[in-house]
């Protein structure tokens, strides 16, 4: 794999993650009379919940589902440009045109006249991570292969960022489906540099640290083990991955993935971890697409550790993946209502055993060594 990097009109950054040496896909020029990036974010906290919570209203303005022939996040052919300079490409990153946190931050807040506000810039990064050219496919449509140059755009973007100093948890994610909020149907997805841990990486941090003072032991790997000794809840396990329904599953459908080796970030896996990783992912997408008629609308989480001011993460977390879908039947989608959205105490309409019994039941097998890297180059 073989990563170059350019600058758009506005001089927001944009990398390549190419398969083939040489493209010359960082040299072309983005021909667009485009103006300066004025994203004025900021962050306010909750002081009743001590959460701090993002104010982007410039987000308003963000493209809302285009039709196919006005995708920004195609190619550019022709005179038709758009975010892609490059008449092709594999895998590429670049810094969103609507950030919910700014690069650079705005200018600090006025001195506080409101007694009510506790408010600072919201620095930070936003990046887009498109994973194919091709407008109609998905990402359970992709090769191992480019499964695999996806992920090595994750972990190369998340040493990058953790490196800022602005930066404080590096979220990798991807929304699949209107239901879920997509305003592109472009495949793709999102990487946030937080300048803050994320409310729920905050608490798994502060219950890592709590069950390490309890049993001397590490929460991630007890609750992995618990899980494969259960074994009815495991949807898939190969040498370097388990996936399983969480027991407390909230979602009607819900896969947790860790690797069986633990690390804290996506940056810290292996080349085995790696490879493998292109083909669990694939089968689980795969599977949550045949579990309904149509394809499951999901989000897809990658929960990483948060890292201090000198970018070191924290080194009892667990990287894992959350992934779910809103979908609980046919035709029926998990609303967050009252009991949810008011009180966060989650209520599941689907038991979390049913659940890994209907997602094994249409998991195809991971073949060993699918993952044909060949000719990966070295970033």
């Amino acid at each position: 794999m073989w990563r170059s990097s350019g600058r758009l009109a506005d001089g927001r950054q944009i990398i390549y993650y190419d398969e083939t040496p040489a493209t010359g896909r960082a040299a072309v020029q983005d021909r667009r009379p485009l103006p300066p990036i004025a994203a004025m974010s900021q962050l306010r906290r909750d002081p009743l919940l001590d959460d701090w919570v993002v104010l982007a209203a410039h987000r308003q303005d963000r493209t809302f589902l285009p039709p196919p022939d006005q995708c920004p996040l195609d190619p550019t052919h022709g005179d038709r440009l758009t975010e892609i300079p490059a008449a092709d490409y594999d895998v590429v990153v670049f810094e969103n045109r609507f950030p919910s946190l700014a690069t650079p931050a705005g200018p600090a807040p006025e001195p506080p006249t409101d007694p009510a506000l506790d408010a600072r810039t919201g620095a930070g990064r936003c990046e887009l991570v498109c994973f194919t050219a091709d407008h109609t496919a998905s990402f359970a449509d992709l090769t191992p292969r480019r499964a695999r140059t996806v992920i090595e755009a994750w972990a190369d973007r998340t040493a990058e960022l953790n490196a800022l100093p602005e930066v404080a948890n590096v979220y990798a994610f991807e929304n699949r489906g209107e239901e879920i909020g997509v305003t592109l149907h472009h495949p793709h997805g999102q990487i946030y540099g937080y300048p803050f841990a994320p409310p729920r990486i905050r608490r798994m941090v502060a219950a890592a640290r709590a069950h390490r003072e309890r049993t001397g032991g590490n929460l991630f790997d007890d609750v992995v083990a618990a899980e494969r000794a259960a074994g009815r809840r495991v949807v898939i396990e190969t040498s370097h991955w388990i996936g399983f329904v969480p027991a407390a599953a909230r979602w009607p459908y819900e896969v947790r993935l860790f690797p069986r080796r633990r690390v804290p970030g996506l940056h810290r896996l292996d080349d085995a971890q790696r490879d493998d990783l292109a083909a669990v992912y694939l089968a689980l997408l795969r599977a949550f697409d045949r579990l309904f008629p149509t394809p499951a609308p999901y989000i897809a989480a990658w929960h990483q550790a948060p890292v201090d001011a000198a970018g070191v993460p924290d080194p009892d977390f667990g990287l894992h993946l959350q992934l779910f879908t809103l979908r609980r039947a046919a035709g029926k989608l998990k609303y967050l209502a009252g009991s949810e959205s008011g009180m966060e105490a989650w209520i599941n309409d689907v038991a979390p055993e049913d659940a890994a019994g209907r997602l094994r039941a249409v998991l195809d097998p991971v073949p060993a060594g699918a993952t044909d890297h060949t000719e990966q180059g070295a970033l």
